[in-house]
């Protein structure tokens, strides 16, 4: 008798909280739509998509392109991101986040839809809240995934090839409004050259192009896009150990050399690319653990690149000792830099990870470092800088 007394308690506040839910939605529908699409378009992308769980008419306007649109416009000015860790290490490929900047806040899995499907991925670029996702067993399957939405979908089959080296690059272009991937193919041990080929989202079919003659760096996340252009860094050639800098327009589809400074600016081997303040930049390598920033203030002026920031050598506290064993599990730690610049905050401090082991934040002004850490945090990953958006895949893909 007792738990029947209990049982209809708990029943009764689950219709009393029910209840509730349905009167606050009737109330939320009677405000005018321009006052609703405002306020729904300043939450945060994790209390929108909580949003969108209420019920039917909410969930379907979580899908109205105006507050995508609105939702998207008012993240660009105010500049929030949110930071996802794919994490290798102890379970390979699981993607956490966590919204920055936060105050302690707790970070989250996202539950992937295609695990089974690429147990093991790579994530190749992100834009307006969606991740390109490409295999990283086989080289043969491609995902684009709205990790907040859940909404992901499996591009068409291309050109494949059991020997093959794969090089992918994913972006949007401002002008033509237009999604592409783009996929550059090296049969490894053979004098071929490469087979390129470019996918736009909601085509049916990949297009092949003509080859690039350079040879581009495949490691994860190192390809950035900017003004809509991707770009890579090519491998030191034979007779020379100078690395260039390599831009595909995602509008005209050409690949060309990006001017380089003067000097020895980027003639170093190990520098990598980053986008800082909306321009293209590279963290060059020097002894110790030091950094040189170069941008590139005005994009393709050779002599817009100035060196801008230098950031001093910083081991994080406790990160010497495991060193050693994050090369023997870790295929993020084994392939990257002892440190790879992920990002610029709002305030303008650096965000570096240390050997896919240890995430800083560094401020150039007063030369001080401190160590992020979240509660949940992975022990092993490499860091994405993401802006969440309610960007629906099915709106832009037909095929």
């Amino acid at each position: 008798m007792v738990i029947m007394e209990s049982d209809f308690e708990t029943q009764g506040n689950k219709t009393k909280r029910i209840k509730a839910e349905e009167e606050s939605t009737n109330r939320m529908e009677t405000l005018p739509r321009d006052i609703i699409l405002n306020i729904l378009s300043g939450l945060p992308i994790s209390s929108l998509v909580q949003f969108r769980c209420v019920c039917r008419s909410w969930r379907l306007l979580g899908q109205d392109p105006d507050l995508v649109n609105m939702h998207s416009s008012r993240m660009a000015e105010s500049n929030p991101t949110c930071l996802i860790f794919h994490c290798d290490y102890p379970i390979k490929n699981q993607l956490y986040f966590v919204e920055f900047p936060s105050s302690n806040e707790k970070v989250k899995k996202f539950q992937v839809p295609f695990c089974s499907a690429m147990p093991e991925f790579d994530v190749v670029g992100t834009c307006d809240g969606l991740l390109c996702l490409s295999d990283s067993l086989f080289n043969d399957a491609l995902y684009i995934y709205n990790p907040f939405t859940r909404n992901c979908k499996e591009l068409p089959k291309s050109m494949h090839n059991l020997n093959q080296e794969a090089v992918y690059g994913f972006g949007f272009h401002p002008t033509t409004k237009e999604y592409k991937v783009v996929k550059i193919v090296y049969i490894k041990n053979s004098n071929k050259g490469s087979a390129v080929q470019v996918f736009t989202l909601g085509s049916s079919a990949w297009r092949s192009l003509e080859k690039v003659h350079h040879h581009l760096v495949n490691w994860p996340s190192q390809q950035v896009c900017v003004d809509g252009r991707l770009h890579w860094v090519t491998w030191p050639g034979r007779y020379t150990r100078i690395r260039s800098i390599i831009s595909f327009d995602l509008a005209d589809e050409e690949f060309r050399e990006v001017p380089s400074p003067d000097g020895n600016g980027l003639s170093r081997c190990n520098y990598h690319l980053v986008v800082l303040g909306g321009c293209l930049s590279a963290a060059v390598y020097c002894h110790y653990g030091k950094l040189d920033i170069w941008v590139m203030e005005k994009y393709g002026v050779k002599e817009s690149w100035i060196k801008k920031f230098n950031l001093g050598n910083y081991v994080p506290k406790g990160f010497q000792r495991e060193m050693e064993i994050s090369y023997k599990i870790s295929r993020f730690a084994s392939k990257g830099r002892f440190v790879r610049v992920v990002g610029l905050t709002k305030d303008g401090e650096f965000l570096l990870e240390y050997r896919s082991r240890a995430l800083v934040s560094y401020d150039p002004k007063s030369t001080k470092a401190k160590g992020l850490v979240f509660p949940g945090m992975p022990k092993w990953y490499r860091t994405i800088v993401h802006v969440g958006s309610l960007n629906w895949i099915d709106a832009f893909t037909h095929g």
